[in-house]
């Protein structure tokens, strides 16, 4: 099975931690030369620090809620060093709450960050990976494009537009040997669950350990995820392994979800 990427270059949204950073660091097993991107500098060098041969990734700083900032930070990087087979895009989840509170500037923000973000770095990467006849965007979303989960209004919202969004794309994109697809975790140990386990722990008056323990009780295989454990699905929908899968939604959630 051919997962070799050596040669191939893959821009790393949101590469600074979490799932984001585990994808990272398969890529780079795989051959890949990175280009991390969030907002923190000081984040994002100690994740290059962490990568397998350093010294070939880079990264750049850049606010996904500014498209202009975005489109221009990117242009640069593509005129100076060309282009990238690979997209991985990942941003952080919408805050908390029922949908029945929610502002209605909340669901902008929310798009603005995930698909309009995504929208503007597939349009810019697209006529490389035209010219290559090879490419992969991959979006880390959540299971919550399956089903919705409670208590994050706002986010199931942008999740299931997202999903919408990608499986669009893949269909005008697949004959130019390009690929589309969405990872959805489910829990997960990052720094996004224990904020939500913090905060639902506050609205049922229970305490954490009590949240997370009912939480995993929902996971046929009794635990939560490990970003790696996401990170290895989304490597290999990367891989040229995975040449004529385009347009699903691949659940990693130890079967939380079901079927469907």
């Amino acid at each position: 099975m051919n997962i070799d990427l050596t040669a191939k270059r893959a821009l790393v949204c949101g590469g600074s931690q979490g799932i984001g950073l585990a994808v990272a660091k398969e890529l780079a097993e795989m051959g890949a030369s990175l280009t991390l991107m969030s907002r923190s500098a000081d984040k994002l060098e100690a994740a290059i620090a962490e990568l397998p041969n350093p010294e070939q990734h880079n990264y750049l700083v850049a606010d996904f809620s500014d498209r202009d900032n975005l489109k221009d930070v990117v242009s640069k990087h593509l005129t100076e060093h060309g282009g990238f087979e690979i997209l991985i895009n990942n941003a952080g989840g919408p805050p908390g709450g029922p949908i029945t509170e929610a502002d209605p500037l909340a669901f902008l923000k929310a798009i603005e960050l995930h698909v309009l973000a995504s929208q503007t770095l597939s349009k810019l990467l697209l006529p490389h990976m035209k010219t290559e006849g090879f490419g992969r965007i991959i979006n880390i979303i959540s299971t919550s494009v399956r089903i919705p989960i409670k208590g994050l209004g706002v986010s199931n919202t942008t999740r299931g537009a997202m999903a919408s969004w990608a499986k669009t794309w893949s269909n005008e994109v697949g004959a130019f040997g390009i690929t589309v697809n969405n990872v959805l975790p489910g829990y997960t140990n990052t720094g996004r669950l224990k904020s939500l386990i913090t905060a639902w722990s506050k609205r049922d008056d229970v305490s954490e350990e009590a949240t997370a323990k009912r939480m995993e009780a929902n996971v046929p295989m009794n635990r939560f995820g490990d970003p790696s454990e996401v990170a290895a699905a989304a490597a290999f929908l990367a891989s040229p392994a995975a040449s004529y899968i385009t347009g699903i939604s691949l659940t990693v959630d130890g079967g939380r979800t079901g079927a469907l």
